[in-house]
């Protein structure tokens, strides 16, 4: 593949898009979602195969969730992608304006990025997030997803590329890197001259390799340790049911609990009615602190040197006592906290201390860290979550895929 003439391609698809109305945009992301479920059958035969091919390579069943499509998963995506298409599109819009004093008029207006670059791993409905949104926005992207999810991907690039065409639109507002060949994604790295932003979508080993080698601005993301403090304060019956959600509705996902703190003051109590709650639901990687506790737990193990930098992507929950919410908050800001962060508590004081005091992009009181998700937070789909602090933070909706340019307006006006 030459992905100079992609880049090339992309470029101009872009400037085309950055002109086009909201209703051309909306007719074809309608059209993406007419097509996704038209074409389902040949989508699920895809993707079965990309399962198979995960069997037989010994991917783990939380991975393998990670890349299921079912008929109920697909129309939910497609779902989504006309939920995009009721959202408020923000090209164009202003943010701010003033008139100064020699009389212009001058605002900040929404514009596209132009191309984006998101280099991906497993999770095919992330094909259509990505299209969808930069769609919506008027920026033309170019995907490289894993090798996991090659014949899924395969299938839904070729449904989005088919509704551009129909809907007037270049067929290169969206492109896919085909061939799995790793150089291709350095290569990617350095297309400053096409690019204007990549982002990662998977591991720290992901986002490291692009940050290091990258000559285009990147947006980082996705990984974190997710914690969970349980203060002495806490409704601990309440608190069941809110850890069950975080650690076992989707453990595959980034914002899954990975590790829950207790409060030493309530441990005694709390963590065998944890066990008891959660049954043979959840392996427990506990500290020499927890193991007491946990000692009815069906699985239990004694935590490792890194497990607590661990994000376990699966059925794991690591535990550990605290004798303090101060003790519980310098555990995470060592144990890399920067993605989604809760804490259960009935103390004002705490809940304001915590919400300052822990720099993730998402902190929560008494809630779910489950929630940090676009769809959650009403930005539609999302095309990352960013954990780090320039440009875009949390959940990467619409407006987090444009910037801005400066609009000057005057009676020829001459001198400054």
């Amino acid at each position: 593949m030459d992905l100079t003439l992609m880049g090339k391609a992309a470029k101009e698809a872009a400037f085309h898009l950055s002109t086009a109305t909201t209703a051309q945009k909306n007719q074809a992301l309608a059209m993406i979602a007419d097509e996704l479920e038209a074409n389902s059958e040949a989508i699920l035969a895809a993707n079965a195969r990309d399962i198979e091919l995960g069997r037989q390579a010994g991917l783990s069943e939380a991975l393998l969730d990670r890349l299921l499509l079912n008929s109920e998963r697909l129309a939910s995506i497609a779902g989504d992608v006309r939920n995009v298409i009721g959202l408020q599109d923000p090209v164009g819009s202003e943010i701010d304006s003033r008139v100064l004093e020699n009389g212009m008029s001058l605002s900040r207006r929404r514009v596209p990025l132009g191309v984006v670059g998101v280099i991906y791993e497993a999770r095919p409905n992330v094909t259509i997030d990505i299209a969808a949104l930069c769609l919506k926005t008027g920026n033309a992207s170019i995907l490289r997803g894993g090798k996991e999810t090659f014949y899924s991907n395969m299938e839904l690039v070729k449904v989005i590329q088919l509704s551009l065409k129909k809907a007037g639109l270049p067929a290169a507002s969206v492109q896919y890197i085909e061939n799995p060949d790793r150089a291709l994604v350095s290569q990617l790295l350095t297309l400053d001259q096409y690019v204007d932003m990549i982002i990662p979508r998977g591991g720290a080993g992901l986002h490291k390799m692009c940050k290091e080698n990258s000559t285009i601005p990147v947006i980082i993301g996705g990984f974190g340790i997710s914690h969970m403090f349980v203060d002495e304060s806490a409704d601990l019956t309440r608190s069941l049911d809110v850890i069950e959600n975080a650690k076992v509705q989707r453990p595959s996902a980034c914002n899954a609990l990975d590790t829950l703190l207790v409060h030493e003051g309530v441990a005694t109590e709390f963590l065998p009615r944890l066990v008891q709650h959660l049954g043979d639901k959840v392996t427990f990687v506990a500290d020499a602190s927890a193991q007491t506790g946990l000692s009815g737990a069906t699985s239990l193990k004694e935590a490792q040197e890194g497990d607590f930098d661990t994000e376990w992507l699966s059925y794991t929950l690591g535990v550990k006592v605290v004798k303090d919410i101060h003790e519980a908050i310098e555990h995470m800001r060592e144990h890399h906290a920067s993605h989604s962060d809760a804490i259960l508590t009935n103390r004002l004081d705490h809940a304001e201390l915590f919400i300052n005091a822990v720099d993730s992009a998402a902190v929560y009181v008494n809630a779910s860290t489950r929630f940090t998700d676009g769809a959650q937070f009403g930005l539609g789909a999302e095309v990352a979550v960013s954990t780090q602090k320039l440009h875009a933070r949390g959940p990467m909706g619409l407006e987090e895929l444009t910037s801005y340019k400066w609009v000057g307006k005057a009676d020829y006006l001459s001198r400054c």
